[in-house]
């Protein structure tokens, strides 16, 4: 079977690792890949977001199986395309795709299906927006609505900084032609708070303003397969977003991640078996977008129960790379399953163990910071031994030799038999690799002491 996996960032290593086990697959492709992925697929240079040239590739090299990992293409219908050349294909279609292309469909889905989640209002007027805002309780956070995919949000901690946030959006227009739809929340915490702010320069949308409601908790991301009926669950993960030790600096794409959450209690488990998962998924086939592929929880452990914070509509990184090392099964079987409609035959099952994630990143990331320098010690890692290296911002030099490419450079990835023995693996391995402007959180998974497991 000759798989070609869409993406190039250490969610879709961490993919084409696991999906390197699989006796089935006899050629892998990534499109575009990176310096890293190069060693484990072969690199096309298309982008993710070129859908007519990765259906052209698909063809011409008679692909067997495609699985489209980053949420641009999903949302803008990479699936839709390479199904209808015949290429059969892991991922929502655009229709499914939009829980998490747009934070109004999502929002009003939880509402409509009574998904427990922060409490909001939607406007399609700036004015009764405002209206709204005057008797609201602060801080609250608004979103726009579109293919800003989690950008164009605005944390406001007064009543003038919202109605200013108002403006920016639906009268400004400042993320785009998008903006004529709000969504207000109250606050919750524990949210990414200066990323959000920073994320204001991203994106063409502005439809949504989503004003989370204010409450404290623990942030806990389950990850899930889906075939339109039937559900899934992974193994739960933590991220890591602030830039600094001791959640300090700004939100960055994530510093770090452990595997399996000690605060995803079996309580919590069924509650969102019963409440959450399952009503998610019959809710998206209710409304006639039935979901097959994987569904991210963005989880709120709240003194009242689990609450919703977000979709997303593809596998987290670096979610994926702590979960998936741990899993037993051949991935392409649980892919084909999900697309099949056959995920209720299917085991899952998870290794009784734990990872532990430690990003690598260039010094200055999430804001301006240098790249082209070589990496060197890459060949300590040795997958069978429990050590993995994921490339995230990595590339090939003129030379040939491998150079950071990104914010984001590699991840260090380890398993041990428990969260503390995992987390000592990881740090120790980050001393194998270097860079010269090598910077990394030290503190990565110190809830695991706070847990005391």
């Amino acid at each position: 079977m000759k798989v070609m996996v869409i993406g190039g960032g250490g969610r879709e290593h961490a993919i084409i690792k696991k999906l390197k086990e699989s006796k089935e697959i006899t050629k892998l492709y990534a499109l575009p890949g990176n310096g890293g992925i190069a060693e484990d697929a072969v690199c096309v240079n298309i982008g993710a977001t070129d859908i007519a040239a990765q259906v052209k590739f698909a063809i011409e090299n008679k692909i067997d199986y495609a699985v489209v990992a980053p949420d641009d293409p999903l949302c803008l219908g990479a699936v839709d395309e390479l199904t209808k050349a015949g290429i059969p294909c892991f991922g929502p279609d655009k229709k499914a795709a939009i829980i998490e292309g747009s934070k109004v469909f999502s929002k009003n889905l939880m509402k409509k299906y009574n998904i427990p989640t922060a409490a909001y209002e939607t406007f399609t007027s700036a004015d009764d927006a405002k209206a709204y805002l005057e008797n609201a309780e602060y801080p609250i956070v608004l979103k726009a609505d579109g293919l800003a995919l989690g950008k164009g949000v605005l944390i406001c901690n007064t009543l003038e900084e919202a109605e200013a946030g108002v403006k920016e959006i639906m009268e400004d227009k400042k993320f785009g032609s998008a903006g004529n739809q709000m969504v207000i929340e109250e606050f919750m915490t524990g949210r990414d708070v200066d990323e959000l702010m920073l994320d204001k320069k991203f994106g063409s949308a502005g439809n949504t303003i989503v004003i989370e409601e204010f409450m404290t908790g623990r942030e806990v991301s389950v990850l899930s397969f889906v075939d339109g009926n039937t559900i899934k669950i992974m193994s739960s993960a933590q991220d890591h977003k602030r830039a600094k030790d001791g959640d300090q600096g700004l939100n960055t794409g994530g510093m770090g991640n452990f595997s399996p959450s000690p605060f995803y209690t079996k309580e919590v488990d069924d509650f969102c078996k019963k409440y959450v998962y399952q009503p998610t998924v019959d809710a998206m086939k209710a409304e006639g977008r039935p979901f097959k592929g994987v569904i991210f929880f963005g989880l709120m452990l709240t003194p009242k129960g689990p609450r919703v914070l977000e979709y997303n509509a593809r596998f987290g990184d670096p979610e994926a790379q702590v979960v998936l090392p741990r899993m037993k099964n051949d991935i392409i079987d649980v892919f084909e399953a999900c697309i099949d409609g056959t995920l209720d035959k299917i085991d899952l099952q998870f290794e009784d163990n734990a990872c532990v994630c430690v990003v690598l990143a260039s010094d200055g990331y999430p804001l301006s910071y240098e790249k082209g320098f070589e990496i060197t010690g890459m060949d300590k890692f040795h997958d069978d031994e429990g050590y993995f290296l994921f490339h995230a911002g990595t590339k090939f030099n003129e030379e040939g030799k491998v150079v950071t490419n990104g914010g984001r450079v590699l991840g260090v990835t380890a398993l041990g038999k428990d969260l503390k023995e995992a987390r000592a693996n990881a740090y120790r391995a980050t001393e194998w690799v270097d860079f010269a402007n090598k910077y990394m959180r030290h503190d990565i998974g110190k809830a695991i002491d706070e847990a005391d497991v």
